[in-house]
């Protein structure tokens, strides 16, 4: 297990707070792009999260009123021009194992997302648990605009679970943006918000999810990604096994006695 509230990332904002951490890319002059080096710093940090003992809950937050413009075209477009395929799958790979450090890193993400959320950035608001926009969102899964597959870091399978076959397809293929209150109506945000009330409603939210209990999020959170793959009984299985996991908890056995006593739990984790 690890402490992480002293993080000093060179790529991108962290701050600990509540046991809540707060990401923000770099660079708002440009919408927050993405760098190779970026990519792998996230990556890594989202796997070491799964130790940490001082972060319950993540915020991947928005800066200077865009969320992320993407690759930066710069930075990693124009570099990739020309590479042979071995250095090209290794950036393609590089890139989906931030998705899926994201998906195995055992705590609740709020993705608060305020103007701009196009290419990599469509992806890790998709990639968060939770989704909150303003009304001014833009979210583009542009990868067809740049030529590319719209199958990109669990696009195809990730976004239909989210909005439906047909939505994720027309997103996907055209590459269009996809407004705040469409998203919203398609389920894609769970909540849209004023600029000035963003951040404050992810840290309500975020401070809900932390206050517990929080080792019975991490096993929600494991089953919503797990469940993917498995057919009805044995889903309800892994839920009667997970189930039985949690009961042996500090935490179910503070519920029942703050239930008895007429009292709100107050869980610590354990």
């Amino acid at each position: 297990m690890t402490q992480m509230a002293g993080l000093k990332p060179q790529h991108f904002q962290w701050q600990v707070q509540d046991r809540i951490a707060v990401i923000r890319l770099s660079r708002p002059e440009r919408k927050n792009p993405l760098t190779f080096d970026s990519y792998a710093e996230l990556r890594d940090t989202f796997r070491a999260l799964a130790q940490a003992r001082d972060v319950d809950v993540v915020i991947f937050a928005s800066n200077g009123g865009n969320f992320c413009s993407g690759g930066d075209v710069h930075d990693i477009i124009g570099p990739l021009i020309g590479r042979p395929m071995k250095d090209l799958l290794a950036f393609t790979r590089m890139t989906g194992d931030l998705v899926k450090a994201m998906i195995s890193c055992g705590k609740p993400i709020i993705a608060a997302v305020d103007g701009v959320a196009v290419g990599a950035g469509a992806i890790i608001a998709m990639a968060s648990d939770l989704r909150l926009a303003t009304h001014a969102a833009q979210c583009a899964f542009l990868f067809t605009r740049v030529g590319l597959a719209g199958c990109d870091m669990g696009a195809c399978a990730m976004l239909p679970r989210i909005i439906g076959q047909g939505r994720a397809a027309e997103l996907l293929y055209t590459g269009r943006v996809m407004g705040a209150e469409e998203g919203h109506a398609w389920g894609f945000w769970n909540s849209l918000h004023a600029p000035d009330a963003l951040e404050a409603a992810a840290m309500d939210l975020a401070r809900r999810l932390a206050s517990g209990p929080t080792f019975a999020h991490s096993i929600t959170k494991t089953q919503l990604n797990q469940e993917w793959n498995m057919g009805l009984e044995q889903a309800i299985e892994a839920e009667a096994q997970a189930q039985a996991i949690c009961m042996q908890t500090r935490d179910f056995a503070r519920a029942y006695r703050a239930f008895v006593a007429k009292e709100k739990p107050v869980f610590a984790g354990d």
